[in-house]
């Protein structure tokens, strides 16, 4: 990737999202002073954080949080950014990892370089009619947030049913909606708006987050709402979400056949929107 198709951006807010008991999670907002660049809800940039052995950047996607916003001839835009190491698969040993680690250590008035936006936007759907269902799971929140906000915010009011399933390994770290921020709570009085949210049961053993068992909880109205003709369904998250959420609406629909037709039909409708990685 040349230098001419990177651009840099300016960190003007971090906030950490989680407690200090938690796994650390940060909202990063970054500002561009070419209020020309654009990027919206369900994209990512692709952040080129300082190389190691020899590379000059260690790349890494991360999704947009917050679109476009225009203040004072410029555009700033976050994202959301959680703090991880990974285990060294030849000799066990715990590092911190590249990207994410960069990005929590940076300072207010410190430049990143970027490439992107890249993917597809979570544009909501033009009839403010429909009903709307949000699946997803960690950091995948981020265009979920960036959705909800617009709809409610931007647009006015949402006449359709808004359903957000979100689950993260402990309460503590449900994104935007735990006690060191509640973001989403302010939605809560909206009439069509709902959250569901699922933690792991057994989180100090790594199981995995029962966001099916919240979706299986509310099954008719979850299959009614997926049955809609303009209902719009949108992913977000780990690729392997994908699977235990397939399973969930296929148990839901009474058959795998019968799930796969209904999905078939919203992707070709084009109410199916995902982002996985």
């Amino acid at each position: 990737m040349s230098a001419a198709t990177l651009h840099t951006a300016t960190l003007v807010r971090s906030e950490r999202l989680t407690p200090p008991e938690a796994e650390e999670v940060r909202h990063l907002v970054f500002r561009r002073e070419d209020a020309s660049f654009e990027c919206l809800a369900g994209q990512c940039i692709r952040v080129m954080a300082p190389g190691q052995y020899g590379n000059r950047y260690h790349p890494r996607l991360y999704l947009i949080a917050e679109p476009d916003m225009e203040r004072d001839g410029g555009i700033e835009f976050a994202i959301c950014v959680k703090r991880h190491d990974y285990i060294d698969d030849f000799t066990g040993e715990r590092h911190p990892g590249v990207a994410s680690n960069y990005l929590c250590d940076l300072k207010i008035g410190d430049r990143i370089e970027f490439a992107g936006p890249v993917g597809y936007p979570f544009a909501p759907p033009s009839n403010r009619q429909a009903g709307i269902v949000m699946i997803g799971m960690g950091t995948g929140i981020a265009p979920f947030r960036a959705l909800i906000r617009h709809i409610y915010e931007k647009l006015g009011h949402w006449e359709g049913k808004v359903r957000l399933f979100y689950g993260a390994k402990t309460g503590l770290e449900m994104l935007y909606m735990n006690d060191a921020n509640k973001d989403l709570a302010q939605y809560v009085h909206q009439p069509t708006f709902r959250a569901f949210q699922a933690v792991s049961p057994r989180p100090a053993f790594d199981a995995p987050v029962a966001l099916d068992e919240a979706l299986k909880r509310n099954a008719a109205e979850v299959w009614e709402m997926l049955g809609a003709p303009e209902t719009h369904l949108y992913l977000a998250g780990l690729q392997a979400l994908q699977y235990r959420i397939e399973d969930a609406l296929a148990e839901i629909a009474g058959s795998r056949e019968r799930w796969q037709q209904r999905k078939q039909a919203i992707q070709a409708a084009g109410r199916w929107h995902e982002v996985l990685y």
